[in-house]
Formats: structure tokens, sequence, C-alpha cells
């Protein structure tokens, strides 16, 4: 049986409505690129709000949902531990300087975007954002290393996205259902 990590084993405050607005701020500012590893940082690695699974749980619900899956985790979170108002809380502070930035960027690019240079960096923001998210999925499928049915669904989602190239929905229409009845049923085990 697995052992609950140092993070879960102490109890954590909750954060206030200004804590998770103005950690979720930092988090927008940091994720250029996308800001899913930033998030898993300040979640579990500093704040210590979520510990690995229970953020692995939260992204798989928020891939789930419609909409951006970061938002999806500010809601949850800001709602997990301050209701609605810290769900608003969270999301404005992720979003309120990417939307200023990025209204600036994309004013910039429409004036710069013929210019050799600003190709180049587009390419290369593009390169490390990939190793971002490379760095993160493996950091998020480390708690998963001890239950081999984790690592079956992890697999044959892998396969029938990335390899088969099976639309997401119905590939989530498929394996959601078989990876809930498999978790009950080792519950009940």
């Amino acid at each position: 049986m697995n052992e609950p990590s140092a993070a879960a084993q102490k109890p954590v405050d909750a954060p206030t409505k200004r804590g998770l607005f103005m950690s979720f701020l930092v988090v927008g500012l940091q994720g250029f690129g996308g800001v899913l590893p930033f998030a898993r940082r300040m979640l579990v690695e500093q704040r210590g709000w979520l510990d690995d699974r229970e953020f692995t749980e939260v992204l798989s619900l928020s891939q789930f949902l419609p909409g951006p899956n970061i938002v999806n985790v500010s809601i949850i979170v800001g709602n997990r531990f301050r209701g609605p108002m810290g769900a608003i809380a969270a999301t404005l502070g992720l979003m309120l300087m990417p939307f200023v930035i990025v209204l600036a960027l994309a004013a910039l690019y429409a004036r710069f975007a013929d210019l050799a240079a600003v190709r180049g960096a587009t390419n290369g923001v593009s390169a490390a954002a990939t190793g971002l998210i490379i760095a993160t999925g493996l950091k998020m499928a480390r708690p998963l290393k001890g239950i081999p049915w984790h690592i079956v669904m992890c697999a044959l989602t892998f396969i029938a996205i990335a390899l088969l190239r099976l639309p997401l929905l119905w590939v989530l229409a498929a394996l959601a259902p078989i990876s809930v009845a498999i978790a009950r049923w080792m519950m009940r085990r």
C-alpha cells in the first residue's frame, strides 16, 4: 500500500482569498508557454495545498471538463478552500496579468510578425513550452509508478491519442468509464 506523501500527512492551513489571488497571479505571470508546471510547483511543492495525487486528480477532472485546464484547476482549488469567492479570486489572479500581457503582445506581433527574428523567437518559445509539458507529465506520472492499472490506462490513452490520433472525446468516452470501474473494483478489494 502506498504511504501518503509528506504534504498529505501534515494539515494544510486554508489559504485566504487574497492568498489564492496572489499565488495564482504569480503563476499567471510565470507561465509563458503554459502555466501548468508553475501551478503544480506552487500548489504541491511550495504551498503544500495539494499533494501529488490530489493535483493529478484535480488536473484529470480539469481536463475532462470544458474550458482551459489551468482555469479549471484554479476554480477547483479556489472553491475547495474558500468557496465560490475563492474560485473567483484564484481565477482572476491567474488571468489578470496574462490578459493584459497578451493584449500588448498581440498588438506588437501584428506590427512586427513579418520580421525573421520574431518568427525565430516564436519557434524557440514553442520548443521550450513543449519541454515544460513533458517535464510536468513525467512529474505527474511519479505517483502512478506503483499502480499497474494506472500505467496501463496511461499507456492506452497515449497510444490512442498520440499514435493512433483518435479524437480525444472518443478516447475519454471509452477509457474514463473503464478507469472508473477499475478504481471502484480496486477500492472494494
